[in-house]
């Protein structure tokens, strides 16, 4: 090796790594939210390639094959449900379905728990205290019953089953982010802003809110797979998505019905949904012991 690259190397290992960078190092070395990836990614591949290779569709009733066995007659890898239409293809559906009411949900409920958060830790005072105070009254309400009352008031529309869920999750998010923003807003970076004379509310946007983002993201990817089971379970009670839609929840609603007779229709959609949820679980332990700075060790 030349004194140059000799030169260069120690140069390099001297700067050393960024928090992130190494955040990350460690997040690529977790075996566990490695496969969570996977897992994740080969779903969603199922979900947007499944109604492709497919020469059926969601819809369509085969009267000849009613609640068939998995099979590869007329391409019914998962069989059929009593209404003879294709499983594989509504399973893909359903996973759409599931997965965008997950994500769209959390990030509904992430928007509104960071502002709510971060304005409530950084105003502080009176104001923070009746804001929390609201959180509490919230809190205290049954999760479900609210939801319940939500989709039943303004309808059991998809969008509205979106906004109901968002609209309880976002609790908890708030106060990780006031929490964290009682914290952020002592700093030198916060303290400096303050004194140049920047307003609440590009100190909060510019130097509160991307310094938690941490616990925020940890959170979200553990939001994810709740949000879902929620939707599942309010599809389950015949509260959430309806036909001629389908999600994982109302395949196993309705494969509960017809568990003696055809027991693909509840394990199929079951596996895909409890997959789905192992594999958020593997990635937000994998970000949480990623961003744990104790772990820099």
């Amino acid at each position: 090796m030349t004194l140059r690259a000799e030169t260069l190397v120690a140069a390099t290992s001297l700067r050393g790594e960024s928090p992130w960078r190494a955040a990350a190092g460690r997040f690529g070395a977790n075996r566990a939210a490695m496969a969570g990836i996977l897992i994740l990614a080969l779903i969603t591949a199922f979900a947007f390639v499944a109604p492709l290779v497919s020469p059926n569709d969601m819809e369509t009733n085969d009267w000849e094959r009613i609640q068939i066995a998995p099979t590869t007659e007329q391409a019914h890898w998962f069989g059929t449900d009593p209404n003879g239409r294709d499983l594989f293809v509504r399973v893909a559906a359903g996973a759409r379905v599931s997965l965008a009411i997950g994500l769209i949900t959390t990030l509904v409920a992430v928007l509104i728990g960071v502002l709510y958060g971060a304005v409530a830790g950084y105003v502080g005072g009176r104001v923070d205290q009746v804001m929390m105070r609201i959180v509490d009254v919230l809190y205290a309400l049954p999760l479900f019953f609210a939801i319940i009352i939500l989709v039943t008031v303004f309808g059991r529309n998809i969008f509205l089953v979106f906004l109901a869920i968002g609209a309880v999750e976002w609790l908890t998010i708030a106060r990780i982010v006031r929490g964290q923003t009682l914290a952020a807003k002592q700093t030198e970076y916060v303290e400096a802003a303050r004194s140049l004379g920047a307003p609440a509310s590009r100190i909060i946007l510019r130097h509160i809110v991307p310094n938690v983002v941490g616990p925020v993201i940890v959170f979200s990817t553990l939001l994810v797979p709740t949000v879902i089971l929620v939707e599942s379970f309010l599809s389950f009670l015949g509260l959430g998505v309806q036909e001629p839609q389908t999600s994982w929840g109302l395949l196993i609603s309705q494969g509960t019905s017809a568990l003696d007779s055809a027991p693909w229709l509840l394990v199929i959609p079951a596996a895909f949904l409890a997959a789905t949820m192992f594999a958020f679980n593997f990635i937000g332990d994998g970000l949480r012991d990623a961003l744990d700075p104790r772990d820099e060790a």
